[in-house]
C-alpha cells in the first residue's frame, strides 16, 4: 500500500467519525465516533512515520492512545452516571448543565 491509500483511508475514517458526532444523538455512538476520529489520526501518524522513516510519529501515537484510554475511562463513567440519573443517553434529553 502506498501513502495515498493510507491518506484516503484515514480521511474516510475521520469523515465517518465526524458525521457520527454531528448526526447521532446517542452519547455512546458519539463517543465511539470520537474514538474513530482519533484512530484515523493515529493511522495517519503511523503512515507518515513509515513514509518518512522517522519513528517520532509512532511514538506520538502511543501518547495519543494513552490519552484516548484515559478519555474512555472518564467518558464511560460519566455516561454511566448520566444513564443512572436520567435513564437515557440521548444528548438532546440531557440538560444537566442548563439553567
Amino acid at each position: 500500500m502506498t501513502l495515498n491509500h493510507y491518506l484516503v483511508l484515514s480521511g474516510l475514517l475521520f469523515i465517518i467519525g465526524a458525521v457520527g458526532v454531528v448526526i447521532r444523538r446517542n452519547a455512546l455512538i458519539i463517543f465511539m465516533s470520537i474514538e474513530l476520529m482519533l484512530n484515523s489520526v493515529n493511522l495517519l501518524f503511523v503512515a507518515f512515520s513509515k513514509y518518512l522513516n522517522n519513528l517520532s510519529g509512532q511514538v506520538f501515537v502511543f501518547f495519543v492512545m494513552t490519552v484516548a484510554a484515559a478519555e474512555v475511562v472518564v467518558g464511560l463513567a460519566i455516561i454511566v452516571l448520566i444513564f443512572r440519573n436520567k435513564s437515557t443517553v440521548n444528548v438532546d434529553e440531557i440538560n444537566l448543565m442548563k439553567w
